[in-house]
């Protein structure tokens, strides 16, 4: 490794440490010597120079936090002797260019994905069973089991395998091999399940916000059809979700089965009726295959969870110039998490191609900030304990890390939650920081697959989405190589570029979304949605 710390851009004032460094060690950087003040674990921040109290402190070009007490050069950055800080904005103040990628070798590539008649094209097809209200989970419950077992979507549990074994007496790997040599009845389809809190109680605003994310379900592209269950007297009536997906596409041609429990009788006789019907669907939907399609096809959700010190120096750059990447040739990238984008505000809405969608993203960044406020809360309060742990210590830190996965392109459209991608282009979706929110509200709006950064680990998956794990470091990737689908650990080693490691990210994703490849949640069955629920309950 040829340097111990790192500085992102020639303005900051602070550096990361690549290794864990220890008092006293003198390390060489930018031609002068760092005399280390504090024991600092790789990942964590030092600083570069004599800093005051209240001096403002700078990272990836930005305003990142301020120091409560002096910090000497070459001393540790705390969360005692650092407060979260980031610069105001209340307008464009530039007009900014963008230098476009070369996409000469990726303009002419496609994936092999599912056309749909609207022109959307998707990377996995399903199935897709939910409820609009939580009083139907169980039936939900009930026909997933009938389903899973039926048709054999799902390997035989391993640890169920395990317990039988372990209560017989047999040796532990008996009966393993016969559960994996279960195969799927239909090649083409899968079915999934769909179980949620939601569609009642709270307030009707919720209810119209989840009819809206449970629309964007049904009309993403990756969903061949759906079946819908409903109570009756819910707050999220039928004609409410009706209306939802007629808003998302008005010429819907994908069956949508849709069942009312109290005008159906008996469970046995409503659950009857939906399985024979149902599975027609399916065995229709099992006649699509994949044929090659474009890639500005691809709607790519840009996600990071259990960040780290490194994810926004190997990581979460090198996905923003993958997102770069495919928006030169036509596809939609798409950023959320509005709550890690506190700080780097100016630049984003620097670039906003139209100063309405600049205005728009502005007062969703502010009505956010209130409602987190109101509640007792606020920006400043959303690293976790295990994002401070590994060096992110403020929010303005951790955002200014997290926008870098949205690479450099012009700012194509702002959404608010529940609103559907229909720009190619980055677009900017208002969702809240929260893992699972975050990338369930994104298939909501339309994404096809997800790349999704972390530092620390994370299993977290989608019902009909692709979620592809991409480690900030290779000690991460070693340690769980189960949940990780690429390392991006060569960036801090120096061994590759963040252009090297971003096409190294968009190759994986053609051959996920082209079904070659086995996204490593989708082979653990970790299929995970949360809806946001922004109002109270009553």
């Amino acid at each position: 490794m040829k340097s111990k710390l790192i500085k992102v851009q020639p303005e900051d004032n602070v550096a990361v440490a690549l290794v864990d460094l220890y008092q006293g060690d003198e390390v060489e950087f930018e031609g002068e010597s760092v005399k280390i003040l504090n024991d600092s674990k790789a990942k964590h921040k030092v600083a570069l120079v004599d800093l005051a109290a209240g001096d403002s402190i700078y990272m990836y070009g930005v305003l990142v936090g301020k120091a409560l007490s002096p910090i000497g050069k070459g001393g540790l950055l705390t969360t005692e002797n650092v407060k979260h800080e980031a610069s105001s904005v209340s307008q464009k103040t530039e007009i900014t260019s963008w230098n476009v990628p070369d996409i000469t070798k990726w303009k002419d590539r496609t994936f092999m994905g599912y056309h749909r008649e609207d022109g959307q094209v998707g990377t996995q097809n399903v199935w897709l069973f939910f409820p609009l209200v939580f009083c139907e989970n169980r039936n939900i419950e009930l026909l997933k089991d009938v389903f899973e077992k039926e048709l054999s979507f799902h390997k035989a549990s391993r640890q169920r395998q395990l317990l039988r074994n372990l209560i017989s007496g047999a040796p532990e790997d008996t009966a393993i091999a016969e559960a994996e040599a279960e195969e799927a009845i239909f090649k083409n389809i899968e079915v999934k399940f769909i179980t949620h809190q939601g569609g009642c109680g709270g307030i009707r605003q919720d209810a119209v916000s989840l009819s809206k994310l449970l629309a964007g379900y049904v009309n993403n592209p990756n969903v061949a059809g759906a079946t819908v269950l409903s109570l009756g007297c819910q707050n999220l009536q039928i004609d409410i979700f009706k209306k939802a997906l007629s808003e998302k596409n008005p010429d819907l041609k994908k069956p949508v089965l849709i069942y009312e429990q109290q005008q159906e009788g008996t469970v046995e006789q409503m659950l009857a009726k939906i399985i024979k019907e149902s599975f027609e669907g399916i065995k229709k939907a099992n006649q699509i295959e994949r044929q090659p399609a474009s890639l500005s096809k691809l709607k790519m959700g840009l996600e990071c969870g259990g960040s780290d010190g490194f994810s926004g120096i190997s990581a979460n750059p090198a996905l923003g110039y993958a997102s770069d990447l495919l928006a030169a040739l036509g596809g939609s990238p798409i950023l959320s998490e509005f709550p890690e984008l506190c700080g780097v505000e100016q630049e984003l809405v620097n670039r906003c191609v139209n100063e309405d969608d600049a205005q728009r993203f502005m007062q969703l960044m502010k009505d956010y900030e209130k409602s987190a406020i109101d509640a007792g809360s606020g920006f400043d309060m959303n690293p976790s304990p295990g994002n401070i742990k590994d060096g992110l210590i403020t929010d303005a830190m951790k955002s200014a890390g997290a926008a870098k996965k949205g690479g450099t392109s012009p700012i194509q459209a702002i959404l608010d939650y529940g609103e559907y991608v229909t720009k190619p282009g980055l677009n900017l979706l208002c969702t809240p920081g929260n893992d699972v929110e975050s990338t369930t509200a994104m298939v909501g709006s339309g994404a096809n697959v997800v790349v999704f950064t972390t530092g620390l680990g994370t299993p977290t998956g989608n019902p009909i989405a692709p979620v592809l794990k991409v480690a900030s470091n290779s000690t991460l990737a070693r340690r769980m190589p189960d949940i990780i689908d690429i390392d991006s650990g060569p960036v801090i080693r120096g061994e590759k570029t963040i252009e090297e490691m971003g096409e190294e990210i968009l190759e994986h994703v053609i051959q996920v979304a082209s079904g070659e490849v086995e996204a490593k949640a989708d082979a653990l069955g970790q299929d995970d949605f949360i809806p946001w629920k922004r109002g109270v309950s009553l």
